[in-house]
């Protein structure tokens, strides 16, 4: 309670030049202070003229695995990287720009209760500068964090055949492994061998392994996997029990590299017997490679009783190609499909089914094995339908709809 007059007034005396007065410390204030990076960017940031851009790509790293990677081959063994991918880094040359320092905020008094100007703290100022820094570093943080889980969920390139995974439903649960669904990108998702064996290819559909031999190896290929084979003896993989059904109708695709010039080389076949009862891949037809798709009518394995359809003149050595081949048993013809195209379609009598398993990189020729892979294969499916042209052309392009689910799949993603 007052009388209305104004008490008594007590100017606190200015401190003395150069001592900080008010709890400042002596002399000028401190770079970086009340939560501010120093100039050398503090709080996480990099100094000026660190280095680049960590994200940069090695422009020598990824497939293909011709001379380098993680399974080295034969030169040309292995689907080529798309120059295009990678993390680049900016036109500047990928320098972080270091934190500009900040200052506190000053404001100089003058007045008639104080003369002569002096430097005071602007205690507004300075607190809404603190707060402001301190929602960038959030900010910085988040970011940070969202970059990062984006870099684990992703990374590498894609092979230059594109991408037909995507029109595939999501496989149902495999007896052999717990399959992720084919559009889950990344190795971190999907794994292409079974957890705790990586010589037995997961199969996402069907539940039927496929057990690599020696010389059958995984390796990586950006977000995707393929089997590498060498050409020689041990370059097979094969499944536990048959997989095609060939009383029926079929359909059996890989995406295949060869690298071998000459010989027959067998992306896939069924049958560990005297003979096959259908096989897929590269063999000399009048000379030259051409894409093979040959079923087997008879249980000796006579020429007699082969039934061939074959795509020639094309170019057969490093070049990724999309195979695909079917049986109608309803019109009782084979077919055989490059890159989506019909190569040639002939009438067959029905196939013989010849005992055994599912046989990756060779085939049974009069119980011998021939045909050993060399170069690359992958997104091996088998289907229990015969594609039409027009389902096989949609295929290749990705726009196969509606999407008919695969019996098995191997090496999708």
């Amino acid at each position: 309670m007052t009388d209305g007059t104004n008490p008594p007034s007590h100017p606190q005396p200015e401190p003395a030049p150069g001592s900080g007065g008010y709890g400042f410390p002596p002399g000028p204030p401190a770079q970086g202070g009340y939560g501010y990076p120093t100039p050398s960017g503090g709080y996480g940031y990099p100094q000026s003229g660190q280095q680049p851009n960590p994200y940069q790509q090695d422009p020598g790293a990824g497939f293909p695995q011709d001379p380098g990677g993680g399974y080295q081959q034969d030169p040309g063994a292995g689907f080529p990287q798309d120059p295009g991918a990678g993390y680049q880094q900016d036109a500047g040359g990928g320098q972080w720009s270091p934190a500009a320092p900040a200052q506190p905020g000053f404001t100089r008094l003058a007045g008639p209760d104080l003369p002569g100007a002096s430097q005071q703290p602007d205690w507004e100022a300075m607190a809404d500068r603190s707060a402001a820094e301190r929602r960038k570093k959030r900010l910085w943080m988040l970011g940070g964090a969202v970059t990062v889980l984006a870099l684990l969920a992703g990374g590498g390139t894609f092979f230059l055949l594109g991408d037909d995974d995507g029109q595939d439903a999501q496989p149902s649960n495999s007896a052999s492994a717990s399959p992720e669904p084919e559009d889950s990108k990344g190795p971190a998702a999907y794994t292409a061998t079974v957890a705790g064996d990586d010589t037995l290819l997961r199969d996402s559909y069907g539940g039927m392994g496929i057990r690599l031999g020696p010389d059958l190896k995984v390796g990586a290929l950006g977000k995707r996997f393929q089997v590498i084979g060498k050409g020689n003896g041990n370059s097979w993989g094969q499944s536990a029990e048959p997989v095609v059904d060939v009383t029926k109708s079929f359909t059996v695709t890989a995406r295949a590299y060869n690298s071998a010039t000459k010989g027959s080389r067998i992306i896939m076949s069924q049958g560990d017997g005297e003979s096959f009862s259908f096989e897929l891949g590269v063999n000399e037809v009048n000379g030259k490679q051409a894409w093979i798709f040959r079923v087997q009518t008879g249980d000796k394995g006579a020429a007699a009783t082969t039934r061939t359809v074959t795509a020639e003149g094309l170019n057969m050595v490093k070049t990724p190609t999309l195979l695909m081949a079917t049986y109608d048993a309803d019109k009782k013809a084979i077919a055989l499909y490059v890159d989506g195209k019909k190569a040639g379609e002939t009438p067959v009598p029905p196939i013989w089914q010849a005992p055994g398993p599912l046989q990756l990189g060779r085939s049974k020729h009069h119980n011998i094995w021939t045909g050993p892979w060399q170069g690359a294969l992958h997104s091996v499916k088998t289907y229990d339908m015969a594609f039409t042209a027009e389902q096989a052309a949609a295929y290749k392009e990705g726009k196969l709809d509606p999407s008919p689910k695969p019996t098995h799949a191997w090496l999708l993603t």
